[in-house]
């Protein structure tokens, strides 16, 4: 519901305003010269990352080869991760580009990271749009952070 409440209320560029933080405060996971790892604060299902350029570009095509080889080296990092905190048997990794593709921040182009498990019905909200998440956003990025593996 703070989603939907809040949503089309903020100003700037939520990516943006997150590489101004403190990785703890925006919850920020890992960075690097060109993207970074942060939580998703509405996750389908815990441990959900997304992997975010630096650059504020609104589709995978305008980014720098470099850039997007730096997202997919994150995305890799963020798969054994998620294996080791979560033991997440699948992933769904995935892009919404543009607004009509379900793009909630159509502006800056992102990757999805959501861990996945036989059966988990949490993955689409199925009873009055409601969800349940086992932990905190805190506790997760504690123990991702944590279980990050920089090579």
């Amino acid at each position: 519901m703070k989603y939907i409440e809040g949503h089309g209320k903020e100003t700037g560029c939520i990516f943006c305003d997150a590489l101004k933080q403190n990785d703890e405060q925006a919850l920020i996971v890992a960075r690097m010269t060109r993207a970074y790892v942060i939580l998703n604060r509405y996750p389908y299902t815990a441990g959900h990352l997304m992997i975010v350029p630096h650059e504020h570009v609104n589709s995978i095509e305008k980014l720098p080869e470099e850039t997007w080889l730096e997202m997919f080296a994150l995305t890799k990092q963020a798969l054994a991760a998620l294996r080791a905190v979560y033991r997440a048997p699948a992933f769904n990794l995935g892009a919404n580009i543009g607004e009509a593709a379900g793009a909630g921040v159509a502006d800056h182009v992102h990757l999805h990271v959501v861990p996945r498990w036989s059966g988990d019905t949490n993955f689409m909200s199925v009873l009055g749009e409601v969800r349940v998440l086992p932990e905190s956003l805190e506790d997760t990025w504690k123990k991702v952070r944590g279980a990050w593996k920089e090579k």
